[in-house]
């Protein structure tokens, strides 16, 4: 499955609220903090549809994610991010985090940080994949649940940049 990824907007609030609510009953965003998140210059939001062709209704939301890393800033934190039940387990999430992680490189970030919830595996087991580590455990960080928050890191390599064809026979063109 394929989604466009766009740069979301104030005007994407409404679809990310529905979805926030679904995905975070019991500790969801109020809006107008979203609406913050979303008009600061130092976030990047992203919202993504299914692409053409692959069977989703291109007017609902199938995922959104966040990022606060102000250019310049060797440190960005995943702010959050969430994608549609109905998506789940199809590459969505991996396809935002990654867009995020290169961004937060883009703006200078040589860290990476998020809070996940401790009885969420599917998310761990994701960031572990992406490279994050375990640093530490914040007791009860979620409410109203009283659910703990794993810190994790991902330490952003800095682009490298090759000559093309290198390895091989250097030729004029």
């Amino acid at each position: 499955m394929t989604w466009l990824l766009r740069r979301a907007t104030a005007d994407d609030l409404e679809a990310i609220m529905e979805l926030e609510r679904a995905t975070f009953p019991s500790d969801a965003w109020s809006a107008e903090t979203m609406r913050a998140e979303l008009e600061s210059r130092n976030t990047y939001y992203l919202v993504a549809r299914a692409g053409a062709g692959d069977g989703g209704d291109a007017r609902e939301l199938d995922g959104y994610a966040g990022l606060m890393s102000p250019r310049g800033a060797p440190e960005a934190d995943i702010q959050t991010i969430a994608v549609s039940q109905r998506v789940r387990r199809r590459g969505l999430g991996r396809t935002l985090m990654n867009a995020l992680l290169s961004e937060a490189r883009d703006r200078g970030a040589r860290e990476v940080f998020l809070e996940v919830r401790a009885d969420n595996p599917a998310a761990i087991d994701l960031y572990e994949r992406l490279g994050f580590e375990r640093l530490a455990v914040r007791a009860a960080y979620y409410q109203p649940d009283g659910v703990d928050a794993l810190v994790m890191r991902l330490r952003v390599r800095a682009p490298e940049t090759t000559l093309a064809g290198e390895g091989s026979e250097a030729r004029d063109v």
